[in-house]
């Protein structure tokens, strides 16, 4: 099941939210750091102690990673890495399509039934809103096949994101 929520994604009592994350994985602007701000400074403690893959990057764009939720009604948070917009030639589909395969198999590896979304990459990273939106449905739409009794919510800050969502949900 898919569904489309206009609001703030840290209100939201799912099983885990997404954050849309930088590679530090420790707060920023936007999505991150409403995030991090809700859910409080363990939230930063937990980050922390995900590994580095490399200096200063805990989670490489595409790839997803989890923590608990802490202060969040939300028991857990995906966190996950979005493309910046580069043009659409180098490759940015192909990570941000990564970014809902991987959070939506953390989701059911760590018995998530419900999970929300934000509009990952739309906001600073710069992705055109209408072709993230079609990334993320098909993503969605191709896991809930294999695992119907999963909830995906799409949670859009703004009206305008949410009316996206609705003409691709119909």
């Amino acid at each position: 099941m898919m569904r489309i929520v206009q609001g703030d994604i840290t209100e939201l009592a799912v099983d885990a939210i997404v954050n849309a994350a930088n590679e530090a994985m420790l707060g920023g602007g936007g999505v991150d750091g409403a995030i991090h701000r809700a859910a409080g400074r363990e939230l930063f403690e937990a980050c922390l102690a995900v590994p580095e893959v490399r200096p200063g990057v805990r989670c490489p764009t595409g790839e997803a990673r989890i923590t608990p939720g802490f202060r969040l009604p939300a028991g857990r948070v995906i966190h996950t890495v979005g493309p910046v917009w580069r043009g659409g030639g180098r490759g940015e589909a192909e990570r941000l399509a990564a970014c809902y395969r991987n959070s939506l198999a953390l989701a059911a590896e760590n018995g998530c039934r419900s999970v929300a979304f934000p509009c990952i990459s739309t906001g600073v990273y710069g992705y055109p809103a209408e072709a993230a939106a079609e990334i993320a449905v098909r993503e969605a739409r191709t896991f809930l096949a294999a695992h119907p009794d999963m909830e995906v919510v799409f949670c859009c800050f703004s009206a305008r994101d949410a009316a996206v969502y609705g003409k691709l949900l119909g």
